[in-house]
């Protein structure tokens, strides 16, 4: 089973909006763990359909390294981003996870990726689940056949 950890904080908008593309693409035994840096961001990625959530330093810290992939801006892996809200704890272990992580190239922390256009949030957010789709896939986590269907446990894709 493929777990998805969704990395938000502030008013929980990016994870938010990432959740319910996730929820809406991919099928309804994928797990969506949110966790958010505060109680306002968990409630939102919760509303939007998260399977579970956990708030705070020690929840975000514990549960990176029990996903197969985490997904949120790129303020998630960097020492005091989102105003602060990413503590140094954090964003170490955010980084150090074996996970995929899936990150979206924002600019709000003072940092620019360089190479990478400017895209509207929506657009970055679709290219965010077809490349979860398409790595669930490669690495088996997800299996679908041609046309879409989803692989049951335990049944051979003919």
């Amino acid at each position: 089973m493929l777990r998805v950890a969704v990395v938000d904080g502030q008013g929980g908008g990016i994870g938010k909006h990432i959740t319910a593309k996730i929820r809406k693409e991919l099928p309804p035994e994928v797990e969506i763990l949110a966790l958010g840096t505060n109680a306002m961001a968990t409630a939102a990625m919760l509303k939007a359909g998260a399977n579970e959530g956990a708030t705070g330093e020690n929840a975000i810290v514990r549960n990176v390294g029990l996903v197969d992939v985490i997904a949120g801006s790129l303020a998630i892996v960097l020492a005091e981003g989102m105003l602060g809200e990413v503590t140094p704890r954090m964003a170490a272990s955010i980084a150090a996870s074996p996970a995929l992580k899936l990150l979206l190239p924002l600019n709000r922390s003072g940092v620019e990726v360089i190479g990478v256009m400017s895209e509207p949030l929506p657009h970055l957010i679709d290219k965010l689940v077809a490349r979860l789709r398409e790595w669930a896939e490669a690495t088996g986590k997800l299996q679908v056949r041609p046309g879409g269907q989803k692989v049951e446990e335990g049944e051979k894709d003919v």
